[in-house]
C-alpha cells in the first residue's frame, strides 16, 4: 500500500514549489492543468511520459484532467517504472472543477455522483499502488466555517464528497502550506504538520514529525515518513 499525502494550502503558498526538492529521476508529476512547474530547470528535468523506440516507458511529466487516464498512469508507474518513488498530482482539486465545467450543460444530479466517484476512485487507486511509492496530492483549501469560527479543509466541488465521503479522512497525512512573516517583515513558505486549535484538518501520525513547522520541502516530508514507517528516529 502506497503512502498518501495531501499538501494543502492557498494559491501562492508554495505547494507546488516544494516539488523542486524531490529528485526528478525518482518523481512523476501528473499535472491536471498542464502548468509549468514553478522552478528553474523544469523543462530540462521533467519530460513528457511516453514510450521510447523499444516500447519502454520514459519521461516523468504527464498532463491530463481525465481520471481514467490517471488510473492508467498509476498502473504503468506501479508495474513498469521501479525507478519512480514519488507521484505528484498537481492541482488535484481541479479534477473536480474541470469535470464540473465540462459537464455544466448536462442536466440532472447523476453527473455530480459520477464526478464525486471519479475523484474518490483516483484516491483509492493510489492506496493500492506499489508499497515503496508515495503519492502527493497537491490541492487548495477552503474555509467552510466563517471568520469568527473558521474551519479549513481540502477544497472540493459539490456536496456529494462532503456528505458521503470525508476526503480529508482518506489521507493519513494532511500537511498545510503557509506563508509566515519573520521579525524583519520578510515572508517565508513553510509546512505545518498538525492543527493548532482544531480549525483545520492538518494532521500527521503522532510522533512522525517532531516540529510543528518545517521547510516546504517534499523531500524532507518523504524522508521523515520513510523513517517513521521503518521505526527510525527523526534527526
Amino acid at each position: 500500500m502506497a503512502d498518501l499525502i495531501a499538501i494543502a494550502g492557498e494559491s501562492g503558498s508554495g505547494k507546488t514549489t516544494s516539488v523542486k526538492y524531490l529528485n526528478p529521476k525518482e518523481t512523476l508529476v501528473i499535472s491536471i492543468l498542464g502548468k509549468p512547474l514553478p522552478f528553474a530547470g523544469f523543462k530540462k528535468n521533467y519530460t513528457p511520459l511516453r514510450k521510447d523506440e523499444s516500447g519502454s516507458w520514459i519521461g516523468n511529466f504527464y498532463k491530463t484532467k481525465d481520471t481514467s487516464k490517471i488510473l492508467s498512469v498509476f498502473q504503468i508507474i506501479s508495474k513498469s517504472r521501479k525507478d519512480i518513488k514519488y507521484i505528484v498530482i498537481d492541482d488535484a482539486n481541479y479534477l473536480l472543477s474541470c469535470e464540473t465545467m465540462d459537464k455544466a450543460e448536462e442536466k440532472g444530479y447523476e453527473k455530480f455522483t459520477l464526478l464525486a466517484k471519479h475523484y474518490y476512485d483516483v484516491i483509492m487507486a493510489a492506496t493500492e499502488l506499489r508499497e515503496d511509492l508515495m503519492v502527493f496530492f497537491i490541492t487548495h483549501t477552503e474555509n467552510v466555517g466563517d471568520v469568527i469560527t473558521p474551519k479549513h479543509k481540502i477544497k472540493t466541488t459539490g456536496k456529494m464528497l462532503d456528505s458521503v465521503v470525508n476526503v480529508d479522512g482518506l489521507f493519513t497525512y494532511v500537511i498545510y502550506c503557509e506563508l509566515m512573516e519573520s521579525a524583519d517583515g520578510t515572508m517565508s513558505r513553510t509546512f505545518r504538520t498538525n492543527t493548532l486549535k482544531g480549525e483545520d484538518t492538518c494532521k500527521t501520525p503522532h510522533g512522525c514529525f517532531k516540529d510543528l513547522y518545517i521547510d516546504n520541502n517534499l523531500q524532507i516530508v518523504a524522508d521523515t515518513i520513510n523513517k517513521y514507517n521503518n521505526g527510525e528516529e527523526e534527526e
